[in-house]
């Protein structure tokens, strides 16, 4: 089992250059630490400083080394040829393989704010997605619907081939990832358990499309202490208050051996790559809890 993480892009600071820093520190921390990936997130129209995908994982890879890095894009809200060439870009300044992380995105006020409405996110997934590969891949395309594209080809193109991650969790999202995508991401709002079961149903859309999955990865919102109760002196309080309305259990929270033991449980399971985000904002306990994902990574890969 691989193990990465996910950078937390928003943050309540008064100088929005010190939420920079702390992604570029958190990275630099991963790094560090040896984590296998690395990615951040996709989000518009948020009321507290939010650094958007492209421009700040450019800054972040010059802190990363050839280990994978990508980028969620909810593509229902871009322009698939803008999506397209940042992605190209990206997989340019990058110095190892590239991942697309892409989802069909949620919410309302995200969606009114760049023109379109949930209603059509499923197709407009589909359509974009499907002429974003065709870009990626060098080809000329054209497109009438839900975007008028004539004729258009980006460069430069990624050096190496880019890697499709499709999140989800309604059997319609499972049947889409299963056949559009090279990896389906879980989201961290499962418990273990439905954790379980939708990567049965993942597998399962899989063999109805004739396809192999190559790998399986889940988000994790994660805190590692020095042992279990400084973990839980530090982010229990984060979860009693309702962290992001998950079940408590959907998180994993103790000392390095117990949140190896839980990500060997989900390696068990048949994923291949835990995406971990901190659950706590305090920046030196982020960083204290990315320092010991290290023993974390030992131990799983050790047993």
């Amino acid at each position: 089992m691989r193990v990465g993480i996910s950078l937390r892009s928003a943050y309540a600071v008064d100088d929005v250059r010190q939420g920079a820093r702390f992604m570029v520190e958190r990275t630099a921390a991963a790094r560090d630490a040896g984590l296998d990936s690395l990615f951040v997130g996709d989000h518009h129209n948020v009321p507290v400083p939010y650094y958007q995908n492209s421009p700040i994982l450019g800054r972040l890879l010059a802190e990363w080394d050839e280990r994978p890095a990508g980028a969620l894009y909810l593509l229902p809200l871009w322009h698939p040829v803008i999506v397209a060439e940042q992605v190209c870009t990206l997989s340019a300044i990058a110095s190892g393989p590239f991942v697309l992380q892409c989802a069909i995105g949620a919410g309302d006020e995200q969606f009114a704010a760049l023109g379109t409405s949930t209603r059509e996110r499923a197709s407009r997934f589909e359509e974009s997605l499907s002429i974003v590969r065709r870009l990626l891949a060098g080809e000329e395309v054209d497109a009438t619907n839900p975007w008028t594209i004539n004729g258009v080809r980006i460069a430069p193109l990624p050096p190496e081939p880019v890697t499709i991650w499709i999140g989800g969790h309604a059997p319609r999202a499972i049947d889409r990832a299963a056949r559009l995508g090279d990896v389906w991401l879980a989201g961290p709002d499962l418990t273990p358990e439905a954790a379980d079961q939708l990567l049965g149903d993942y597998r399962e859309r899989c063999d109805a499309h004739g396809r192999a999955p190559s790998a399986a990865a889940i988000r994790r919102d994660v805190h590692v202490g020095a042992d279990d109760a400084d973990a839980e002196s530090v982010a229990g309080p984060v979860l009693e208050s309702g962290y992001r309305g998950f079940d408590p259990a959907a998180c994993v929270v103790g000392g390095a051996a117990p949140v190896a033991a839980a990500f060997r449980r989900y390696a068990a399971m048949g994923y291949t790559d835990v995406i971990v985000r901190n659950i706590v904002e305090d920046q030196r306990a982020a960083l204290a809890s990315i320092d010991l994902l290290a023993e974390v990574r030992r131990l799983v890969l050790d047993a």
